[in-house]
């Protein structure tokens, strides 16, 4: 070989020496860029995991991740506190009913254990305590020594009683009137204080019905005595009939 040749032979090498280096390089380069890619890729990954579980740690109330949806949903179910308030509506119903009924009871105590409107001594001695309930409506509790020995109230109609043979009368204007004996027992009829006639009928076991007749006959009443007794303001003319059967009129 020539020295020329081998000259050229040595060329050629460090050539393809040269190229050989250059092709390593940009395998090289290209294998970094695609590391880099990926391991751009993990690392966005590893952000996006962090988030979540920062979410996790958190629990927070904004929605931006799956996780904290989930974690929203968790606070969601603070649904029991709401079936709590529920628990709550439970009480204010409670407290609707009984607190109400219980007003009104202690209502009425106090209205009868309270001072009455109007005070009135009757034939015998004992008193009626009068209470103004509403518009024609009264209580009269008869008292004697203390104790309540009957109660009559007005609530709509007129309203009597027979107390140990002396007849009592509460009007629908919360007037008394008393008075003793004069009765005639039923079923039959009876002519009344005041020109009134009174047809008393038995319609059952302590049940009696009176009609108050007036000049012509006509039925100008109807007192009805069904277990307890009844009474009626007749035009100044007052009426006890009891559930016995008793009628007693005075004027």
């Amino acid at each position: 070989m020539t020295a020329r040749t081998a000259r050229s032979a040595r060329r050629a090498r460090r050539s393809f020496g040269l190229v050989a280096v250059v092709a390593a390089a940009a395998l090289s380069m290209t294998a970094c860029q695609d590391s880099g890619k990926d391991s751009g890729k993990d690392t966005t990954g590893s952000k996006m995991q962090n988030s979540s579980s920062v979410s996790h740690s958190t629990g927070g109330g904004d929605t931006s991740g799956g996780e904290k949806t989930a974690s929203g949903t968790k606070t969601g179910s603070g649904t029991k506190a709401g079936n709590g308030t529920k628990a709550g509506n439970g009480t204010k119903s409670g407290s609707g009913a009984k607190a109400g009924n219980g007003t009104a009871a202690k209502n009425g105590a106090a209205a009868k254990a309270g001072s009455p409107d109007s005070t009135q001594t009757l034939v015998d001695g004992s008193k009626a305590q009068i209470y103004k309930l509403g518009d024609q409506h009264y209580r009269a509790d008869i008292v004697s020594r203390g104790s309540v020995l009957g109660t009559l109230e007005t609530n709509g109609h007129d309203d009597g009683v027979d107390a140990n043979d002396m007849f009592v009368v509460l009007t629908l204007g919360g007037e008394v009137h008393s008075w003793m004996g004069g009765g005639n027992t039923g079923p039959g009829t009876f002519e009344l204080a005041g020109g009134w006639t009174a047809k008393v009928k038995k319609v059952g076991e302590a049940h009696y019905t009176a009609q108050i007749l007036g000049n012509e006959g006509d039925v100008e009443a109807t007192m009805d005595a069904n277990q307890h007794d009844a009474g009626l303001d007749a035009n100044g003319i007052y009426i006890v009939l009891t559930f016995g059967g008793e009628i007693s009129a005075h004027e």
